[in-house]
């Protein structure tokens, strides 16, 4: 990810974490499916570890139990999602598979030597200081030597503590994995599980033979006539942009000024107005192709409708593109308009397209000359209570590409949205001066 600040305004208080004891395998409490787990061709495509942390504080008890209160809830819970307690293998097609083992998901117990709030200000992916706090496997030349599930709990001095996670983006997308978080805190609390998982992924299986109907741009390899590669070589500022619902509302108005469309949602305009200003912030050529890129949940999308517990990637990439020069001459409201047509793209039959495609192609998204937006702001981080009550604070160590930018949501009511992003600093600057003109 090139080098990154720190950016932490905690009063320089480096955070120091003690591995305890040595990292253990927590199996699941009962014995479970042994044998090959399917993953679609959905859950193929974002091989990738996503780190969160979620901090705990309570008023009315410390945090002497936290580590076997989690540990134990967590083997009870992997009965129920035991493909988290196996290992990622290949298929003999080459695609990737879990070998329901139950070797069980990594634990590692730790100890900071400060307080929780001497993290300082988490609202921007710092993966650094962060980065301490989820445990990475000594070693691991690729996904297949990681395992799918590792978790830490690290004890603060101020009693509270930090639960941080690496969780494969294979086995889940956001929303399966807040259930999958949901379910094992519930566990925790003594409470059933509000309804079991739904394993079965053959749902998404390619059809036979395979049918692309549509054109796949999305894993369209644009040439960076700008040099933009170039550019990303240079020190990366890491910064997070709060929009208030008044902001969003604004934003709102504006992208539909000399535009086609009498109204818009939020993600439109707010997508519309942070890919166009990072063209700009990027100085692209008028002639380079640029790409927005960003999934959408297809859960309700598919025909019939995947179940509602289905624990696995319901989540569809679909893109937009056009020149660098169409987007900075014309009004907001042009680049709304190509987002808005983006998420109407999604349909069953884009979707079992998509998946057909990867049968045939293999490919990967490119991400050159690509802005890639993931959405969090929908997901119900701090819904999740172990028995210390819900996170004081929550939220990814770092972003998973350079070319990514999240919205997170924020504040009491969470109505406010959290732009975070990374962006070369000469290119920061103006990044930053765009994001005045809400």
């Amino acid at each position: 990810m090139g080098s990154t600040k720190t950016n932490n305004d905690n009063q320089g208080v480096e955070l120091i974490v003690t591995r305890t004891e040595e990292p253990t395998l927590v199996q699941p409490y009962e014995k479970t499916e042994k044998g090959l787990y399917f993953l679609s061709n959905l859950d193929q495509n974002i091989a990738v570890i996503v780190r969160t942390i979620y901090c705990f504080k309570s008023e009315k008890k410390g945090n002497e139990t936290a580590a076997e209160v989690i540990k134990d809830a967590l083997s009870k819970v992997l009965v129920h999602y035991y493909p988290a307690a196996g290992r990622l293998t290949l298929s003999p097609e080459g695609k990737l598979i879990v070998d329901c083992t139950d070797e069980g998901a990594v634990f590692v117990e730790a100890e900071a030597n400060c307080n929780i709030k001497d993290i300082g200000d988490h609202t921007k992916p710092d993966p650094v200081t962060l980065g301490k706090l989820v445990y990475d496997i000594p070693g691991a030349k690729n996904i297949l030597e990681i395992p799918p599930l590792v978790v830490q709990v690290t004890k603060f001095k101020c009693g509270g503590f930090v639960l941080g996670l690496g969780m494969n983006h294979n086995l889940f997308d956001g929303i399966a994995a807040m259930e999958f978080i949901n379910s094992w805190s519930r566990i925790a609390r003594g409470l059933p599980l509000k309804q079991p998982p739904f394993l079965d992924r053959t749902l998404l299986k390619a059809r036979n033979p395979p049918i692309v109907e549509f054109p796949h741009d999305e894993f369209l390899e644009i040439e960076d006539i700008s040099n933009t590669a170039d550019l990303y070589k240079e020190e990366l500022s890491y910064k997070s942009f709060c929009f208030s619902p008044e902001d969003l509302e604004n934003l709102k108005a504006q992208a539909i000024i000399e535009g086609p469309m009498s109204s818009c949602t939020t993600f439109e305009a707010l997508s519309a107005f942070v890919w166009k200003a990072r063209t700009e912030s990027l100085k692209m050529k008028p002639e380079q192709k640029t790409k927005l890129l960003f999934a959408v949940d297809g859960r309700a999308k598919f025909n019939p409708p995947l179940p509602e517990a289905y624990s696995g990637n319901g989540i569809v990439l679909t893109n937009a593109i056009c020149t660098a020069g169409e987007q900075i001459e014309n009004p907001l409201s042009f680049t709304v308009k190509l987002v808005h047509d983006a998420v109407k793209m999604i349909t069953d039959g884009y979707m079992r397209s998509a998946i057909d495609y990867f049968e045939v192609t293999r490919a990967r998204p490119s991400l050159s000359s690509t802005l890639l937006i993931t959405t969090w702001s929908k997901l119900s981080f701090h819904a999740n209570d172990f028995g210390w009550g819900e996170p004081v604070m929550s939220g990814p160590v770092a972003l998973p590409e350079k070319e990514v930018i999240l919205f997170l949501s924020h504040g009491e009511q969470r109505k406010s949205v959290n732009v975070l992003l990374g962006l070369p600093v000469s290119a920061m600057k103006t990044f930053e001066e765009l994001m005045k003109r809400v």
